[in-house]
Formats: C-alpha cells, structure tokens, sequence
C-alpha cells in the first residue's frame, strides 16, 4: 500500500484519488461535527472521542507501522499544541452558537488561509479561475456570518463571540492542515504519521472532560457518551486520514478547499438530525461554499 501509494504522488491517478479522499473527508467531518454538537456537551463529546480514538490508534502505533524517525518527534509536538488548541476553541464555539452557525465560518475560513500557507511552504499556485472560487467560497461565509448576525435573535447573546471563536477556529484549521500536511510528507511511511498522531492528540481531552463531568450536577451516563465516542473515533479515523492522504497525494489547497463541500453536509445534519432552523437564505449561502469549492477544484 505504501509503495503503491508513493507511485502515484503527483500523477493523474493521485489527483483523482484525492479528489475522492477529500471530498470523502467533506462528509465525514460534517458528520464528526454535528457528533461533538449534538446530544452531549461538546467538551464532554470531545473527551470520549479522542479516548476512544487514542486507544484504537495505540496497538498500530506501538506495534504495526514503523516507528517514527527521530525528526519526528518535533513534528509531532508542534501538531499537538496546535490541534489541543483548535479543539478548544471548536468547542468554545459550538458552546457560544449552533451547529449551522458555527460550523461553516470555522470550516469555510480556513481554506482562505491555508492556500496562502500552501504557497508560502510548498510553493503551490492557483490558477485565476481557481482563486475565482475562493473568492466565491469567501462571499458565502462572509455572507452567512452577517446574515447570521443580522437575522438570528434567539441566540443574540452569545453570537458575536460564537462568530469570532469560529473565525479563530478556522485559522487554527489552516493551520493545522497546512502542517499535518508537513508531517505526513516528512516520513516515508505515511500510516505512520496518522497512527502516532492519533495517539498523541488523544491524550489532553479525556482528562478535560472527565473533569468536567465530574462537577456537573447531573452528569450523563457513561455508556452512551462513550458509544459515541467510539463511533466519532472511528469517523476521526476516516475523516482526518482521507485528508491527509489527499494533500500528501496531490496539492494541499485544493485538498483543503475541497473538504469544505463538507458544508452543505453540515446544513443537511444540522436540519434533519439536530432539528435546527437553516432556512432557504442560509441554505444557498452554504451552497455558494461548496460552488466556490468546485470552482477551485475545475479551474486547475
């Protein structure tokens, strides 16, 4: 598989694949979204998930794939400060705000950030029809966060600091992608990298929720949350692997501006599972993301 896949990097065949890796991992993270969102505190969500996906990744860390090179091990402690530090501010702002708010500005603004990191470390451009498409992605979140701001009342109190966490959140996700996107093309073997990342970035978030589960007054029971923490492990897994796969595989831009299709995911869940109002307004913005995606990924 590793072999295979250091064939393709860079060819037709490693475009097409991370076209379906990123847009795989547009789905699955709206879902991993709405998941930390939905039924539990969101810090509470968090916890069981990184625990759950911390202990998974561990037997394959330890004992399948290579062990790191010794280069590594800064990798991966810049990667932990910056992921312990994105999900603190993800679930400060899913604290602040709904999930359709919340989760377009953090998923939308990143990509914005994240082409620019792409030129600056590995020397990427983007076409003008490509930069086009940002520009439209770009009109869709700024469009939704004023008309967030303009029409929603019943959460007037905590939306400008639900607005803002989520525009910190999103830098912290080009950020993120940007160097994970470093890391995984630093080691020959990329499971490598997805195996040891898991379990280290498990490792903070358990001890923080189970905190706080323990001064709740009515703490929910642990075995649901901890389904669910199995299952959004498993999606963590999934989502997180098939993009970094996509920017080892292809460029680290379009793979970011790709994923955030992940929207229109995100507005379908919020609607139909949370039950939240998204309306026909917020709808189309959402889509005018995703068409901004496209965009990008045609006019290369």
């Amino acid at each position: 598989m590793t072999e295979w896949l250091a064939q393709i990097e860079g060819t037709e065949a490693g475009h097409q694949l991370a076209l379906i890796l990123a847009l795989s991992a547009a789905f699955l993270h709206a879902v991993f979204g709405a998941l930390q969102k939905g039924r539990y505190d969101p810090w509470l969500t968090r916890g069981a998930i990184d625990g759950c996906y911390c202990l998974m990744a561990a037997p394959f860390a330890l004992f399948v794939v290579p062990w790191p090179e010794p280069m590594m091990w800064p990798i991966f402690a810049g990667a932990w400060v910056i992921h312990t530090l994105y999900k603190l501010l993800q679930a400060a702002a899913y604290t602040k705000g709904a999930y359709t708010v919340v989760y377009p500005v953090v998923r939308g603004t990143g990509p914005l950030f994240t082409v620019i990191g792409a030129y600056l470390i590995f020397g990427e451009t983007f076409s003008l029809v490509q930069w086009l498409g940002v520009g439209v992605l770009m009109a869709g979140i700024f469009g939704l966060a004023i008309y967030n701001l303009i029409y929603l009342t019943s959460e007037r109190d905590t939306l400008n600091a639900a607005l803002g966490l989520a525009v910190l959140t999103g830098i912290f996700v080009a950020l993120y992608t940007t160097y994970d996107a470093y890391g995984i093309r630093a080691t020959p073997n990329p499971f490598t990298f997805l195996a040891w990342f898991f379990m280290i970035d498990g490792m903070v978030f358990p001890f923080l929720a189970a905190r706080r589960w323990g001064k709740m007054a009515i703490p929910p029971a642990l075995g649901p949350l901890m389904t669910r923490g199995v299952f959004g492990g498993i999606v963590a897994f999934m989502s997180f692997g098939a993009i970094m796969m996509a920017t080892r595989l292809d460029k680290v831009g379009e793979a970011a501006v790709l994923r955030e299709t992940s929207t229109v995911f995100a507005a379908l869940i919020g609607w139909l599972v949370l039950k939240e109002t998204v309306g026909p307004r917020r709808i189309a913005l959402m889509t005018l993301i995703a068409v901004g995606a496209v965009i990008v990924e045609f006019g290369g």
